[in-house]
């Protein structure tokens, strides 16, 4: 009994010692941008870390995103490798590397989906001095939900006390305000139209005008003049699940790839669609579904979604459990001659399969999740550019 005490003992003096050295570190960093929100939070918080770094701070960026990284002062880019799954406590460890580079600034990526944890995110770890929510979106349902109310409170969690809050976020535009009133915050609310398509045609990938507005009003607070934030944003490395675009060569046809992986939840589908102008001709159009097993409830989401608003000439599943969702497909009204199962193709295999089915001047749209076959497929896609 009494190792038992003294055990108990020396852990709760182990968890005092390591906060109070957090709390020294978290003193020693002035600007900590903490982003949250369903979709964008790694693109957001990789512009705001460019934009602040091209105004003359020392940046450290760490995303969670498709594949965790940890960006340095240097502009150089880690991968942040874990022993185990995913844990707040990671959190900490940044801290430490950002104080080791003497950052003026942080930008962390919320990595938390329980809405406890995101809530011990905020206000146990980071603190922020300027807390971002992109948006609310019916993603996660099984953990935040049932209903986009409760996600909305759920990432309401992150809105930091007596500092400010940014969000791009419409329907729930005055519950946050509201919010961040209660916590003695401010409250800015960016909008896609405050970014004209000029400024949009400096980025060498697909990004969103909301995901910039919002980036921008961040920076812009900091001190940063918005065209300088704008021409270093326009210098970022896109996150490895950001929307990008890509287009090859096949057999005397041109053949696009869209890389809209780490997309996954109905509303952003449909945005994505919108904004890429996938409407106008559905029989242009191949969608390739790599399915989680892990992720039910997010099949049974977008299964009646691709049959009704995202159209396509044909339905390429890959992953894990392709039967099952090949029958939700079915259910939703997709007919069975519309729908491939690709399962057990390599990367190599999948692509020549795909660029087969593609008519001239075709564009293959990857969703669903980026994980084994989609990186796989991602690796093969690079090394055929880099090698043409």
């Amino acid at each position: 009994m009494k190792l038992v005490l003294f055990l108990l003992a020396l852990l709760l003096i182990l968890g005092v010692w390591e906060m109070m050295r957090h709390i020294r570190h978290r003193r020693r960093i002035p600007l900590r941008v903490h982003v949250n929100g369903s979709r964008g939070k790694s693109s957001v918080a990789r512009l705001i870390g460019a934009g602040l770094k091209a105004g003359g701070l020392r940046v450290v960026a760490k995303t969670t995103g498709s594949a965790a990284a940890l960006v340095h002062v240097d502009g150089t880019e880690s991968p942040i490798r874990r022993r185990g799954g995913p844990n707040i406590r990671e959190q900490l460890g940044v801290f430490r590397e950002a104080v080791s580079e003497e950052c003026d600034a942080l930008v962390i990526e919320c990595m938390a989906v329980r809405p406890d944890l995101q809530r011990a995110c905020e206000h146990s770890i980071v603190r922020a001095t300027h807390g971002v929510i992109t948006n609310v979106r019916p993603d996660h349902l099984e953990v935040m939900g049932p209903t986009m109310d409760d996600v909305a409170l759920s990432l309401a969690g992150t809105v930091p006390r007596r500092a400010k809050l940014f969000t791009a976020e419409d329907v729930y535009a005055d519950f946050l305000a509201k919010r961040a009133r209660k916590s003695e915050s401010s409250c800015r609310i960016a909008t896609a139209d405050e970014v004209d398509d000029d400024e949009m045609a400096g980025f060498g990938y697909i990004e969103f005008a909301d995901n910039v507005a919002l980036a921008l009003a961040v920076c812009e607070d900091a001190g940063v003049e918005r065209r300088t934030a704008l021409e270093g944003m326009w210098q970022v490395t896109p996150d490895v699940g950001a929307l990008t675009r890509w287009s090859y060569e096949e057999k005397g046809k041109r053949v696009d790839f869209i890389n809209a992986f780490a997309v996954n939840d109905p509303v952003s589908y449909v945005k994505v669609w919108q904004r890429l102008g996938l409407l106008a001709d559905p029989q242009q159009v191949i969608l390739l579904m790599n399915v989680r097993g892990d992720r039910q409830r997010r099949s049974k989401d977008l299964a009646p979604l691709l049959g009704r608003e995202l159209p396509a000439s044909r339905y390429v599943l890959v992953g894990e459990e392709t039967a099952v969702f090949a029958d939700l497909l079915r259910r939703a009204g997709v007919a069975k001659t519309g729908i491939e199962d690709c399962s057990r193709l390599d990367a190599a295999g999948l692509w020549d399969q795909l660029a087969a089915w593609s008519p001239p001047g075709g564009v293959v749209v990857g969703i669903g999740n980026i994980a084994g076959i989609g990186n796989r497929l991602l690796d093969h896609l690079r090394a055929r550019s880099q090698s043409a």
